[in-house]
C-alpha cells in the first residue's frame, strides 16, 4: 500500500510538474524598443499596453519593453508618451513564441490617434466603434486659436457657432447648444456656454493637452446632454506616476488681430510622488475683415492649473485646482439690444471660473471589480455683462459633480464597465437681461453600463443607462420638474480585411430640457430675441443609426461615416406672429420667441482621407454635409451648416513640413423662416513646421497662413453674419520647446 501512495504520489508530481512546463511553453512574450523618430533615441518612460489583455509596461532608460506569459492570439499593441503621437501594431502571438514589436514615435504629426471618450477607456480611434476626431497638443498650437470652436471648426463633421471670436464654440453634425456636452477631463465644465450664442467656453486652448470629439449620440456614458456628440478638453491627467521632469513652452503671435500668447506646462515625477502645473495667457484686438475692422472684437485671457498625486502599484490619488478668467467683446451687441437703432454702447463679457478635483482610484484586483476610478469637481462660475465698462447683467452657475467608473473582470471575450454620475447646479441670473427671475437649481444622477464582446474578426458593443434631472425653482410662478429617461445603445464592429473595418451603431436617447428651455423670460442679446421659455416641454427621444468604413495602413487611411437621426419632441426656437399680420412680433425691440416642440430629422455623412503618396508627399480630402428638417412642420432647421470640403497636400523634407490647403464651403439656402442666406466661398491657406530634435528636447516652429485671397466670407453659423463676415487674410506664428 506505501509503495502505491509513493508511485501515486509520484506520478501526480511529474504530471503536474509536466502540465506546467507545458503551459508555460504555451504562453509566448511581446518585447521592443520604442524609440524618438527624428534621432533614432530611446524614449524611456513611454507607456505600451497590450489593449486586449489591459497590460501595461514602461520602457526602461533604453527605451525597452517586454511582456511575458503572454497567451497566445491577436493583440493591439499601443506605444505613446507625452507629446508624442501614439502608434499601434497588430500582432498574431503563436504559442510559445517570442514576438518582436518595435516603435517609432514622433512629434509631427499623428497618423494612429487615441481616445478615452469615445468608450471609458483609452483605445485607438480607429477601434472606437464610434466617430471620433482627436487633436493633440502641438497640431492645437499649430492652429493658433483663441478658443476651442475655432480649433475645432477644420474637423470633419464640427463646425463653430459664434458671436464674435471670444465665442466660438463648436457644433457637431449640426447639433448646438444644450445638445453638445463639452467636457474637461471627463466632467462638465460647469458654464453656461451651451445656452447663448454670446457665451464661450472657459478653456484656453494653450492648456490642452489632446481634444477629443465624439460624433454622435454619447448618451450612455456622459448624460442626456450629449445627445449631438460630446467635447472632451484633456489636459494634465495621469493616473500613473513617471520620474524626472517633462514639459512644454508655447509662444504664438498673428498679425491681422494683433494675437499674442504664451503657455507652458511642467510635470516632475520622484518616487511615488507627481507634480504638475500650467498656466497661459492670450489676448488678441478687434479683428480686420475685406471690409475693415470689427469694432469690439478684442479679447483677452489667462489661465492656471497647480496639482499633484500620489501613485501606488494598485491605486492613487491627485488633486487640482484650475483658474481661469476672460474678458471678450460682443459685436453689436448694443446695436441690436437698441432694435436696430444706431448705438455706440460696447457690451462686453467678463468671466472667471474656480475648480477643484480630487480623482482616485484602484487598480489589479483580483476580483468581479478589478478597477476603479472616481472623480469630484466644485465649480464656482461666475460672468457679468458689461455696458461701457458697468455691470448690467450677473450670471452664476456653481456646480457639484461626481463620477465613478468600474471595470468589470473579463470572462471569456465579454469585458465592460459599469458606474454612476451626477451633479447637482445652482443657477441665478441677476441684472437688466433677467432671463430667469430667482434661483434655480438643477440635480441629476444616473447609473450606466458599457459592454462589449469580442468574437475576433466580430466584435459587439452594447449598454444603457438610467437619468434622473429634477429642476426646483424658488419662484413660486415656475412648476418644478422631474425627468427621467432611459437611453440604450448596440454596436458592432467587422473587420472586413487587414486593416480595413466596418462598424455600424444604432441608439435610443433621451434628453431632458435645459434649464434655459424650461424658465427663460426675457430679452436675450445672445439668441437675437425675446426668449419665452414652456415649463410644460416633454422629454426629448431619439432613434438614430450610424455607419463607418475605415481603412488604417503605413500609406492610405480612409474613414467615412454616414447617419440618420429621428428626433420626437424636439424642442427649438419658434417665431411668434400673434397678431397674424405675417410679421414676427418685437418684444423690447427684439423677435419675440417660444420654445417650442415637434418632430426633426438629420441625416448627413462625413469623409477624412489621407494617402502618402511618396515619402515626400501626402494627400488629403476631408468633406462633410448635413440635411436637417422639421417633419412636423415640414420646415427647415435654423442654422445648420453648410456642405464642406477641405483638400490640399503636405509636402516633406527631412524635418520641414509645408501644407498647402484649399477649403471650400456650399451656399446655405435651406433656410428657417426670417434666417437669411449665406452664399458659398473658396479659401486657400498655407501652413508650415520644422522639428529640431535633441536627445531630451524637441523646437518645434510653426507658421499658418490663412484666407490668403483675403475673401469676403461669412459663417451661416454665426449670429452676427448680416453685421460683419469672417476674418481677413492673416499670418499666425508660433513656437514650442518640449521636453521629456
Amino acid at each position: 500500500m506505501q509503495k502505491f501512495i509513493q508511485s501515486f504520489l509520484t506520478t501526480t508530481f511529474l504530471f503536474l510538474l509536466t502540465s506546467l512546463s507545458v503551459f508555460a511553453q504555451a504562453n509566448g512574450s511581446i518585447s521592443g524598443r520604442v524609440i524618438y523618430t527624428e534621432n533614432q533615441t530611446p524614449l524611456h518612460d513611454a507607456q505600451v499596453q497590450i489593449v486586449q489583455l489591459k497590460l501595461s509596461a514602461a520602457t526602461d532608460d533604453d527605451g525597452n519593453y517586454k511582456f511575458e506569459n503572454v497567451p497566445a492570439g491577436r493583440y493591439t499593441i499601443q506605444a505613446q508618451t507625452d507629446g508624442f503621437s501614439a502608434s499601434s501594431k497588430t500582432v498574431v502571438l503563436t504559442a510559445g513564441a517570442n514576438s518582436t514589436i518595435d516603435f517609432s514615435l514622433q512629434i509631427g504629426g499623428v497618423k494612429e490617434q487615441v481616445t478615452v471618450t469615445a468608450s471609458g477607456e483609452e483605445v485607438s480611434t480607429f477601434d472606437s466603434f464610434q466617430s471620433v476626431s482627436t487633436l493633440g497638443a502641438n497640431e492645437i498650437a499649430q492652429r493658433n486659436s483663441t478658443s476651442i470652436g475655432e480649433v475645432l471648426e477644420r474637423e470633419p463633421g464640427v463646425a463653430k457657432r459664434s458671436f464674435g471670436p471670444g465665442t466660438a464654440r463648436p457644433v457637431i453634425r449640426g447639433f448646438d447648444g444644450d445638445r453638445v456636452l463639452v467636457l474637461q477631463n471627463g466632467v462638465r465644465v460647469g458654464s453656461i456656454g451651451s445656452g447663448s450664442g454670446d457665451h464661450g467656453e472657459p478653456i484656453d486652448p494653450l492648456s490642452v493637452e489632446r481634444l477629443e470629439v465624439v460624433k454622435g449620440p454619447a448618451t450612455l456614458l456622459y448624460g442626456s446632454s450629449a445627445i449631438g456628440g460630446v467635447v472632451n478638453a484633456i489636459g494634465q491627467e495621469d493616473d500613473d506616476k513617471h520620474p524626472g521632469l517633462r514639459g512644454a513652452f508655447t509662444a504664438l503671435a498673428g498679425t491681422n488681430n494683433k494675437q499674442a500668447g504664451i503657455g507652458g506646462n511642467i510635470e516632475y515625477g520622484y518616487k511615488n510622488w507627481l507634480f504638475f502645473g500650467n498656466g497661459s495667457g492670450q489676448r488678441a484686438s478687434d479683428y480686420f475683415t475685406p471690409l475693415g475692422r470689427v469694432p469690439n472684437s478684442a479679447s483677452r485671457s489667462t489661465s492656471g492649473l497647480g496639482g499633484f498625486g500620489y501613485f501606488t502599484d494598485k491605486g492613487f490619488v491627485r488633486a487640482s485646482y484650475t483658474y481661469y478668467t476672460s474678458r471678450y467683446g460682443v459685436p453689436f451687441a448694443g446695436f441690436i439690444e437698441s432694435g436696430g437703432v444706431s448705438n455706440d454702447e460696447e457690451i462686453d463679457l467678463k468671466l472667471r471660473r474656480h475648480n477643484a478635483r480630487v480623482n482616485a482610484g484602484f487598480r489589479d484586483v483580483n476580483s468581479f471589480v478589478t478597477s476603479g476610478n472616481f472623480k469630484i469637481d466644485y465649480t464656482d462660475y461666475r460672468h457679468n455683462e458689461l455696458a461701457d465698462n458697468v455691470i448690467g447683467t450677473q450670471f452664476d452657475n456653481d456646480t457639484f459633480s461626481y463620477r465613478g467608473v468600474f471595470e468589470q473582470k473579463k470572462y471569456g471575450k465579454l469585458s465592460g464597465r459599469f458606474g454612476f454620475e451626477g451633479f447637482n447646479r445652482n443657477f441665478l441670473n441677476t441684472g437688466a437681461e433677467l432671463l430667469v427671475d430667482g434661483r434655480v437649481k438643477q440635480n441629476m444622477f444616473s447609473v450606466f453600463g458599457l459592454e462589449e464582446l469580442n468574437l475576433g474578426r466580430v466584435s459587439f458593443q452594447f449598454g444603457a443607462r438610467v437619468e434622473n434631472n429634477r429642476f426646483r425653482a424658488d419662484n413660486t410662478n415656475f412648476l418644478d420638474r422631474d425627468f427621467t429617461g432611459v437611453s440604450g445603445a448596440a454596436g458592432v464592429r467587422v473587420r472586413l480585411w487587414e486593416g480595413g473595418a466596418l462598424v455600424s451603431n444604432y441608439s435610443n436617447s433621451y434628453r431632458a430640457p435645459a434649464l434655459e428651455e424650461l424658465y427663460n423670460n426675457g430679452p436675450h442679446v445672445g439668441t437675437i430675441s425675446f426668449e419665452v421659455g414652456n415649463q410644460n416641454l416633454k422629454r426629448e427621444r431619439s432613434n438614430g443609426i450610424d455607419f463607418g468604413l475605415r481603412h488604417s495602413s503605413n500609406r492610405f487611411r480612409f474613414d467615412a461615416s454616414a447617419y440618420y437621426y429621428r428626433l420626437k419632441d424636439f424642442v427649438y426656437f419658434a417665431f411668434a406672429d400673434l397678431d397674424g399680420d405675417g410679421e414676427v412680433d418685437r418684444e423690447d425691440g427684439l423677435p419675440l420667441s417660444f420654445y417650442s416642440q415637434g418632430d426633426s430629422r438629420y441625416i448627413g455623412a462625413e469623409v477624412n482621407f489621407d494617402t502618402d503618396i511618396n515619402k515626400y508627399v501626402n494627400f488629403f480630402f476631408t468633406a462633410d454635409v448635413v440635411r436637417a428638417k422639421l417633419t412636423s412642420g415640414n420646415l427647415n432647421l435654423p442654422r445648420i451648416p453648410p456642405s464642406r470640403a477641405r483638400i490640399g497636400v503636405d509636402l516633406k523634407y527631412k524635418n520641414l513640413s509645408v501644407r498647402p490647403e484649399a477649403v471650400f464651403a456650399d451656399e446655405q439656402n435651406r433656410l428657417y423662416p426670417l434666417e437669411t442666406r449665406t452664399a458659398g466661398y473658396g479659401l486657400f491657406n498655407v501652413g508650415a513646421s520644422y522639428i529640431i530634435g535633441r536627445d531630451h528636447y524637441a523646437h518645434i516652429f510653426g507658421m499658418n497662413a490663412y484666407n490668403l485671397l483675403d475673401k469676403e466670407y461669412r459663417n451661416h453659423l454665426s449670429f452676427i453674419k448680416e453685421l460683419a463676415p469672417e476674418i481677413g487674410r492673416g499670418i499666425r506664428f508660433n513656437y514650442t520647446i518640449r521636453f521629456f
